[in-house]
């Protein structure tokens, strides 16, 4: 019986991933001395490329990424352009490094790619028996020791037969140690014709000690900046933080990556430079119940908060603080005397300072919730409204996978518990969303911004999407705070840099809306007869600012449906799939579009549900539908509950006039 092959591991899958990403873009891809048949390297490779000397990218090169300015009307308009200028392109790549002092020399090497402009070797011939013209590769690669002392470290060259490619360096001691800068110059000049041949490909510096030297792990930390008790608190804190993520090389005109010690983290065995740098990004995990047994008498599960009588909340969620309290004494006692943080005593200090403050930010949003009826009941609101956003999304999911999903197979703990983390970030901020004049709100000094801080994947977005909530809850409860009325308006504002982002988070934020207007209408007289919206915010090369350009593009959506909008205006088919049920939504038959001539100006967009079980489809939202706004007209006049937006329509606010009444 043949032996069952076994799957890849994701982390195989990624480093394969990353072999083909470097061959396709950086090269070379048909191996050391492959041949390509295109017109020219550079339109093969669009990384790693270093010119010959003298070369500039022309104006009419550049595609136009010097003018500033890229939308009008509505996002705003550019007063003038900026001239296009001709740019240095890079005939050199280099690096910056830290020798220890004991050590007398180091090893260097250089590798690059030359291509030459050939007849082929390996290709058949064409019919008149003439081999193909090629682009060959011919890999170079040269060696050098270079004795480690103040001042030019001299010259040598990768390719002995061409000294207009040469590596140079210099080296300056301080602190008992020294700083290295070497670089690899492409000092060549551009031919009249095969003009790829003076430019380099795949370059690459290698350092390494002597292959004599006794100690191969030569690298150090790079040493700080002049000044460093200068430097801001902010800035101490940091380092502290990262005092074992260590520096031991700089890139100019590239990356650098830093083989470590097996022996110390403290140093390296090698350093090289990197045209495609990577770095792994562990996955922040929640801990476990088994690691802290406190975590196992703490209620996550949005359900069961979503039920809880006011009163009783204290019993559910004070071990989570008692767990934190526990954590932060022992840092505590670690901190104590600790070798490990010399130098850095008054920013430990104040890290877990900030922590205890952190601890009692807690304590107070639970005791907020545990005595204040209202406070209460918006925290009931927003477990529940996040409870069906998480069980919704999978189920969503799913149907769009061509899935038949089981809602009572993902309505389980599991798909509804929060994170430790994300409880603690919707308590802490609980009293400044009550009272808008508390200090962590509203005072000059006192005032705070929370930040979120974890990599793609460990759950920011429902973290403050339960923020979010909690806020849309306890303004409707409120009713009216200083005079104003919180029962319509805008209450949550949600700012990106990037449209793509925007749109992304658009969709997940979508589902929450949904939820929270699924609660209102099952009890408009305690959360309000405004429906819960969410607006889309981003300019009209995305979505439309007027409601007739959003009429147009459905009118080309009914007879060929590309995805563009019109005329670069933008379109309201924001969402692909209904975000409650995960039915598709076909922009011909179910976004209706309603002028200002015809009525209420307004872009309705509907479930595709046939049978009208969603509770978003025509059969029983007909005048509300999906509870999105995505046309900056409607935006102004509806100013749905959460708006979600990119920095640039803030930033155009104060030179443009929004709305024309």
């Amino acid at each position: 019986m043949s032996e069952q092959l076994k799957a890849p591991t994701p982390l195989q899958l990624r480093a394969e991933l990353d072999k083909l990403v470097r061959r396709d873009l950086l090269g070379p891809a048909g191996g050391e001395r492959e041949e390509l048949e295109e017109r020219n390297v550079r339109g093969r490779y669009i990384v790693g490329l270093l010119a010959p000397k003298g070369q500039s990218l022309l104006p009419d090169d550049d595609d136009g990424l010097a003018v500033d300015g890229a939308d009008v009307g509505q996002d705003g308009k550019a007063a003038t352009a900026v001239p296009q200028t001709a740019s240095m392109l890079p005939s050199s790549i280099g690096l910056t490094c830290t020798v220890s002092g004991a050590a007398t020399a180091i090893r260097v090497t250089a590798k690059l790619g030359h291509y030459r402009r050939v007849r082929s070797d390996a290709l058949p011939p064409d019919d008149k028996g003439n081999a193909p013209l090629v682009w060959q590769r011919r890999p170079k690669e040269g060696t050098a020791v270079l004795t480690l002392r103040n001042g030019e470290l001299g010259v040598f060259y990768p390719d002995p037969d061409n000294q207009d490619v040469y590596v140079r360096g210099i080296c300056r001691q301080r602190d008992k140690a020294w700083t290295v800068t070497l670089f690899l110059v492409n000092a060549q000049s551009e031919p009249e014709k095969n003009k790829d041949e003076a430019w380099l490909f795949q370059p690459e510096l290698i350092v390494t000690a002597p292959e004599d030297a006794p100690d191969k792990a030569i690298f150090i930390k790079r040493p700080l900046p002049d000044g460093l008790d200068n430097q801001n608190s902010e800035d101490r804190a940091m380092q502290m933080l990262y005092r074992r993520e260590v520096e031991f090389a700089v890139g100019h005109g590239v990356a650098t990556h830093a083989a470590l010690s097996a022996l110390s983290w403290e140093r390296a065995v090698e350093i090289r430079t990197a045209v495609i740098p990577s770095y792994e990004v562990e996955m922040m995990e929640s801990p476990t119940a088994a690691e802290i047994p406190l975590l196992a008498e703490t209620e996550f599960d949005m359900k069961t908060l979503a039920e809880r009588e006011t009163g009783g909340f204290a019993d559910l969620l004070t071990p989570l603080t008692r767990a934190y309290a526990a954590w932060l004494t022992r840092q505590e006692a670690k901190t104590a005397g600790s070798a490990d943080l010399d130098g850095y005593q008054v920013e430990a200090t104040a890290a877990l300072a900030n922590g205890r403050e952190t601890l009692r930010r807690i304590e107070a949003g639970i005791t907020l919730i545990d005595n204040d009826p209202q406070a209460a009941e918006a925290f009931r609101f927003a477990n529940r409204a996040m409870w069906y956003q998480r069980t919704r999304s999978i189920y969503a999911s799913q149907a769009r996978q061509g899935q038949k999903p089981d809602m009572k197979a993902i309505d389980i703990p599991q798909n509804r518990s929060w994170r430790p983390f994300q409880l603690a970030f919707l308590l802490l901020n609980l009293p400044g969303l009550v009272n808008p004049a508390h200090p962590e709100r509203s005072d000059p000094t006192q005032a705070l911004a929370d930040l979120l801080w974890f990599p793609t994947g460990g759950g920011k977005t429902e973290a403050y999407l339960g923020v979010a909530a909690f806020a849309m809850g306890i303004r409707r409860l409120q009713r009216e705070v200083g005079g104003h009325s919180g029962l319509a308006g805008v209450t949550v504002l949600m700012r990106y840099t990037l449209r793509l982002l925007t749109l992304q988070q658009f969709q997940r934020a979508t589902t929450l809306i949904a939820a929270c207007e699924l609660i209102r209408r099952n009890d408009p007289a305690n959360w309000g007869a405004e429906p819960f919206r969410i607006g889309l915010w981003v300019g009209q090369s995305s979505t439309p600012n007027w409601t007739k350009q959003s009429a147009e593009a459905i009118k080309q959506d009914r007879g060929m449906w590309q995805g563009k909008g019109v005329g670069g205006k933008g379109t309201p088919y924001q969402l692909t799939n209904c975000p409650w049920c995960g039915r598709p939504i076909d922009p011909g038959k179910n976004i209706r579009v309603e002028t200002v001539e015809q009525g209420r100006g307004r872009t309705f967009q509907y479930c595709s549900d046939p049978l009208g079980r969603c509770p978003f489809s025509y059969k029983q939202s007909p005048d509300e539908g999906l509870p999105i706004v995505v046309v900056d007209e409607e935006i102004y006049r509806r100013l749905p509950t959460l708006l979600i937006a990119t920095v640039d329509k803030f930033a155009q606010m104060p030179w443009t006039r929004l709305y024309p009444f």
